[in-house]
């Protein structure tokens, strides 16, 4: 029994230290911490992106995979964050430095796109990567928007998601944006 305990902490200190290299791959942007709400600037970028029918949180990671498998195929290094679109069920990888020069073909359900710089307004989320939390999260940025009265809603809100699937739910990280303009 104690030697299935250590083993059993063992396996989840690995998977929380290899989760945590995830944080020494390149950034396309600063993280907004969690539960604090920020005006940000997201650059341009290229990204390969992937796309399906119906709500992002019912595809059970099927974009995720395709997208993984391309990177695979294509040496294309990780990065961070991912971004999804909610109710277009959109995910796009950004690409580092050294992947962008590259000629990245279209591949099966995969596209290399340049996604415009935007300012949005950003609310930083801990915990599991789901349909309530990203809610629970965007009705709190849609209720600063209201009363920061500065900024109009430019798009639809969608996902950024920091960290890989197999870190443990409570140290997940993920914002929720919503595009803006200021009056």
């Amino acid at each position: 029994m104690k030697i299935a305990l250590i083993i059993l902490v063992l396996v989840i200190l690995g998977v929380i230290l290899i989760g945590r290299n995830i944080y020494f791959v390149e950034s396309a942007f600063n993280k907004t911490s969690a539960g604090k709400i920020e005006i940000k600037t997201i650059p341009e970028a290229k990204v390969i992106m992937s796309e399906m029918k119906g709500n992002y949180f019912n595809t059970k990671n099927s974009l995720f995979r395709s997208l993984f498998n391309y990177i695979q195929d294509n040496q294309v290094a990780m990065t961070v964050p991912v971004e999804a679109e909610i109710d277009s069920s959109s995910m796009k990888f950004y690409l580092g430095a050294k992947d962008r020069v590259k000629d990245l073909p279209d591949k099966r359900n995969v596209r290399v796109v340049t996604v415009p710089g935007r300012t949005v307004a950003s609310i930083g989320i801990r915990g599991a990567y789901t349909k309530s939390n990203f809610d629970k999260a965007l009705k709190k940025l849609e209720a600063w928007l209201k009363d920061n009265k500065q900024y109009v809603e430019a798009g639809a809100a969608y996902g950024v998601f920091w960290d890989a699937p197999f870190m443990p739910w409570f140290l997940k990280r993920s914002e929720v944006h919503i595009p803006v303009t200021k009056k």
